[in-house]
């Protein structure tokens, strides 16, 4: 049985990691900004008959709170075996439509809020020579994704700290892994650049994001494969399988992965004349 801390799972890929999590047995914190939420996760959890969750609000903005969090989970169960750094924000829009706050909002939630859980628990997992830190970043992190390129930048720079992260920490016995999905069908999908100036991809975006993915894939599937890379120790869990083969494409052809990338853009445009 494992000692877990899950940070944005109220809903959607935390929610999805949390059930997995509790599924197999563990002891899960469900954390959230959304407090009621977290609660109404972690009572449906406790109904499985397996594992146990509590819920928490916590604001990843607040390197504070999260660092208080994951120390009192260590100092309840003696120790702090998994932190999936997951809480997120969507930011959509082409540059030009761009204000400060919304590159301000994706850095101080999306890599800032990751920042703030590998400080508060990196030196808990260091001292008990033991633990695994998993950070959500996307497929946006490996590949050129416009339309957003503060959501794109803030992944790119989570997918490079966890590596070194993974690297410096290989010796001392904590383990680091990064999670790069493609496109999951989650409340962000319908909830893009909330509380933040508009743009054409403000609120529901998933008929324009749909113009170039297929399907999307569900966050119990990828829950899955988290699940999975964990057990393996893998540094990169990318998923699906259509994610893996934009990720090789880009590394080999660069170049041809911005022109694909033009092309979703050119199809945006094409739905919404005027951008």
């Amino acid at each position: 049985m494992n000692v877990a801390v899950v940070t944005g799972g109220a809903s959607g890929i935390g929610r999805a990691i949390a059930t997995a999590l509790v599924a197999r047995g563990d002891t899960v914190l469900v954390t959230d900004i959304d407090a009621d939420g977290a609660r109404r996760v972690a009572d449906r959890l406790n109904t499985l008959g397996r594992g146990k969750a509590a819920a928490a609000a916590l604001d990843v903005t607040d390197a504070a709170a999260v660092a208080a969090t994951y120390q009192g989970v260590r100092d309840e169960h003696r120790r702090l075996d998994l932190v999936f750094n997951n809480a997120g924000i969507a930011i959509g829009g082409l540059a030009e439509e761009l204000t400060l706050d919304h590159w301000n909002r994706a850095i101080d939630i999306n890599l800032k809020g990751v920042v703030h859980g590998v400080h508060a628990a990196y030196p808990i997992m260091l001292e008990q020579g033991s633990g695994h830190i998993v950070n959500t970043a996307s497929l946006a992190g490996l590949v050129p994704m416009p339309a957003g390129i503060p959501y794109t930048a803030t992944k790119h720079a989570v997918v490079g700290l966890s590596l070194g992260l993974r690297a410096e920490a290989a010796g001392r016995g904590v383990k680091v892994s990064v999670v790069c999905p493609g496109f999951v069908d989650t409340p962000l999908l319908v909830n893009v650049n909330p509380g933040l100036p508009e743009t054409r991809l403000s609120g529901d975006a998933k008929d324009d994001i749909a113009t170039a993915v297929p399907r999307f894939y569900t966050a119990e599937k990828l829950a899955r494969d988290i699940m999975r890379g964990v057990r393996r120790n893998q540094a990169l869990i990318v998923a699906p399988a259509n994610g893996r083969a934009a990720w090789r494409a880009a590394r080999l052809n660069p170049a041809l992965a911005v022109g694909a990338a033009r092309l979703f853009v050119d199809r945006m445009r094409a739905r919404q004349p005027g951008l």
